[in-house]
This record gives C-alpha cells, sequence and structure tokens, in this order.
C-alpha cells in the first residue's frame, strides 16, 4: 500500500509538471494537439479526445508532454496561425516551456506547506543518537572503551554526529584493514624497515630463507574526519590513498604480532612497507552520560566497517506554532533540501559521484514505500516535495530535449534575432532524446540490480 502511495505521487508530479506547460500554452491561445502521460515509446495504455486536446497514457510512464501543431508535419493549421506555437513571442515561448519547472517549484512548496499545517512540525535533519545495546564479539574493541547502553554520542574525532548515518559513515570509512593507505606512511615505515635491515634495497625482491627484521614502533594510520556534506550523505569521501597489491595484503596478515619473517622469495622491503601501513584507524568518541561528557578510548571498526553497536534515532523536530513558522519553516526546509540536491548534482557531472550511484523512479518509489511504512505519510509527502524540486532542476538545465534546451534554443534566437534552422534543432533534439532514453533504460537497470542484489547475497 506504501508503494502504491508513492506510485500515486510521483505520478502526480510529472501531471501537475505537464499541466504547467498546457496551463500557460492555453492562456496564450496556443493550440494543443495531445497532452500525454508517459512517452510515446510502447503501446497506448488508453486515449481520449477532450475538446480539441487528445489525451493519451503511454506504457512507458516514465515521463510527459504537450504537442503542439508545430510537432507534426502533417498537421492542417496553417504555417502562419496566430494559434502555432512558433508564431508566439519569445517571451510567451519562454513562459510556456519554463511553466512545467515553475508548476513543479510550486507545487513542492505547497506539499511542504501542506505537511507543516497538517503535521505541526517539520523535520531538522539533525538527530539525538543513542546507544541502544552493545552486540560486538567480546574481542572488539568497542568492551574496553568505556561505552555504555543508553549515552548519547556527541562527537566522533572532533565532529560533531548529528546526522541520521553520520556514525555509520564515520565507522564505514574508519574499517581496519581495508587494504589502502597513505604513501606518507608507507614511506616512514620503509625508512624504519630500511634502518635495520640495511644490506636490502627498495623494491628489491628478498631472496627466500632470509629473516628481516620488523620495527618495534611503527607509523600507524591517524583518524580520519569527515565534512558536513559527508556525514550528511551529499558527497563521498575520498581519502588519498593507495590500494595494496595482493601479496601486500597476504603480508600484512601474515606478519601482524611479529618481530620478524622468514621470506619466501615474494617480496621486497618495500611490499613489508605497505603492509605495515594498512591497519586500524582510531575514533575518538564523545558521549553525553548522567549530564556529562564523556570522552572514551579509542574505537576500532573491524574490517567490514562495524562498531558492534545498535542505535536509536531520534529526529529533532523544529515546531509549526503560527502560520507564520509554518511559511518560514517550509522555506527553509525546501531551500536547505534544494542545495543539497544541487551539491549532488555538482558531484555527478564532476565525476566525483559515479554514474553507478544514479537511480531513479524504481528505486525511489521502493524507497519512498519504505519511508511511509517506517516514518509515515509526512515523510513520503515530504520525499515526493524533494523529487518535485529536483524534477524542476533537472529538466531547467540547458540540455537539447529537456525544457532547459528549449529556453537555450530562444536564447540564441533572441541573440541572432531569427530561429535556429528548424532541421538543425530537430536533428539535435532527436540526438539528445535518443541520449536521455538510453539514460533513462540505464538508470532503471541499475535500480532493478540494487534492489535484486540482495536476494543472490548469502
Amino acid at each position: 500500500m506504501s508503494i502504491i502511495i508513492m506510485i500515486l505521487l510521483i505520478g502526480l508530479l510529472i501531471l501537475v509538471h505537464e499541466l504547467g506547460h498546457l496551463g500557460a500554452a492555453l492562456l496564450f491561445k496556443v493550440k494543443v494537439d495531445k497532452f500525454g502521460i508517459g512517452l510515446p515509446i510502447g503501446p497506448t495504455l488508453w486515449e481520449k479526445k477532450v475538446g480539441n486536446i487528445t489525451l493519451i497514457v503511454h506504457a512507458f510512464l516514465f515521463g510527459g508532454y504537450v504537442s503542439f501543431p508545430d510537432d507534426d508535419k502533417d498537421s492542417d493549421l496553417p504555417q502562419n496561425s496566430p494559434d502555432r506555437l512558433m508564431n508566439k513571442p519569445v517571451w510567451q515561448r519562454a513562459i510556456i516551456f519554463s511553466a512545467g519547472v515553475i508548476a513543479n517549484v510550486i507545487c513542492a512548496y505547497l506539499l511542504v506547506l501542506l505537511t507543516a499545517a497538517m503535521w505541526h512540525n517539520m523535520p531538522s535533519g539533525k538527530f539525538d543518537i543513542y546507544v541502544n545495546d552493545i552486540v560486538a564479539p567480546k574481542e572488539a574493541s568497542v568492551w574496553n572503551s568505556g561505552l555504555q547502553k543508553g549515552d548519547k554520542i556527541l562527537q566522533i574525532n572532533g565532529t560533531d554526529v548529528n546526522t541520521k548515518y553520520g556514525i555509520n559513515l564515520y565507522a564505514m570509512y574508519s574499517a581496519s584493514y581495508d587494504g589502502k593507505t597513505k604513501e606518507e606512511i608507507v614511506q616512514k615505515n620503509y625508512e624504519y624497515l630500511k634502518n635495520i635491515n640495511p644490506a636490502f634495497k627498495q623494491n628489491e625482491i628478498i631472496p627466500e630463507g632470509l629473516i628481516v627484521k620488523l620495527p618495534e614502533q611503527i607509523e600507524k594510520e591517524g583518524k580520519i574526519i569527515l565534512s558536513k556534506n559527508v556525514l550528511n550523505a551529499i558527497e563521498l569521501f575520498k581519502p588519498e590513498e593507495v590500494k595494496l597489491s595482493e601479496v601486500q595484503i597476504q603480508l600484512r596478515d601474515k606478519i601482524k604480532g611479529k618481530n620478524f619473517i622468514e621470506t619466501d622469495g615474494t617480496y621486497s622491503l618495500n611490499d613489508l612497507a605497505y603492509a605495515l601501513s594498512d591497519g586500524q584507524k582510531p575514533m575518538y568518541i564523545k558521549v553525553l552520560r548522567d549530564g556529562k561528557t564523556v570522552d572514551l578510548k579509542p574505537v576500532y571498526s573491524d574490517k567490514d566497517g562495524l562498531i558492534g553497536i545498535t542505535l536509536n534515532r531520534k529526529e529533532i523536530l523544529i515546531p509549526v506554532t503560527s502560520i507564520k513558522s509554518a511559511f518560514t519553516t517550509s522555506y527553509n526546509y525546501l531551500y536547505n533540501e534544494t542545495k543539497s540536491m544541487l551539491i549532488v548534482l555538482k558531484q555527478l557531472f564532476t565525476g566525483k559521484i559515479p554514474l553507478k550511484n544514479m537511480h531513479g523512479v524504481v528505486l525511489i518509489t521502493k524507497m519512498g514505500g519504505d519511508i511511509i511504512s517506517s516514518e509515515g505519510i509526512f515523510y513520503g509527502i515530504l520525499l515526493t516535495a524533494v523529487i518535485s524540486m529536483n524534477l524542476a532542476i533537472l529538466n531547467i538545465l540547458p540540455i537539447p530535449a529537456l525544457d532547459g534546451g528549449h529556453l537555450l534554443f530562444l536564447l540564441i534566437e533572441k541573440i541572432q534575432g531569427k530561429p535556429v534552422d528548424e532541421e538543425v534543432s530537430n536533428k539535435i533534439m532527436m540526438v539528445f532524446f535518443s541520449l536521455l532514453i538510453l539514460l533513462l533504460i540505464f538508470v532503471l537497470l541499475n535500480d532493478i540490480y540494487v534492489l535484486v542484489k540482495p536476494l543472490f547475497i548469502k
């Protein structure tokens, strides 16, 4: 039921977007031939003519469109007709092309405002996080850290961790023996090795059967610091580290706790330096207990990035106490979410977030359904508002086949004093439309992969 509700909410956004285009077109007396939900790919589910407009629902539901006589070469409407879109002033066409985006922005704000008015609260995005239980193996460092059930976690490594998954991210990025380390650590450990094993060159494969001394004191990996964007899960953490080879990883596991090693003729002193440099990253945790702050002994997550605790998260809600506060909290919420989306979009375009992390309506629907089930309908409505803003931002990008692409051609027309050649613009639109369809298919397959992957993991 939650997924059905989410599908309906997302369907509402597509409808609102296309109604924005339709309303603006009718306002400026532009003839509209078709109003379509979905893209004209595959079979048509439903079709009906209402007045002069044909309403269509396509099987490929990811999108929508408003079709004008200008799009149909066989249209009976004369080329010089004032009812044609192409014969309207540039400013009117600009409003028509941007009306879907404007409708989505208005819809997003109204959904947030509706939530504020009905719920009398607004999520702050900040959480009070408490230790629910310690479930780690008895040898885990968390047992010796001083952490107790009921502790409120305030900071890790000097950073406030009041986001929903901040602690999980710190544990994940602080994974022990993760097969990566920093070059400067390797260099220092090589110097320690060289001082007590001067007979061997850096990259020389040491002959089998010899004894290599290991330094008593080595340079260890330090604590990591995560930025606000990383803790809010809108940016990936990419430390400047190098990966160990398979030989170096095997060597790392072999020399743990030893003072020397007998060589087997497969590695160099440099390999040993790498092996010594991949270890544990400490997490210095500060908690609130009985009204007092307590600094714990270092905690080390395991190789899977787990500490071994369960958490109780309580989101801090902003109370909505008046009509004025409803409008201001709604604006602030949407502003912060939009800012986060723009950061993520920048990360995608710059390659800092890989395309495999791009997801679409299928996964969003599943996640939205889960959110409605676990958090309630208000969180589902707020997610819908965020998706509406996301739809607006993506559509306004100056990419042909999107609303922003049409606005780009209008800008060129305004600058050069005449429209872009129709044949050229149609070819450009067709190329980018095809690329858009390929991207949609890629995102769809990516969503399906994420959803079915857990079924094949034991």
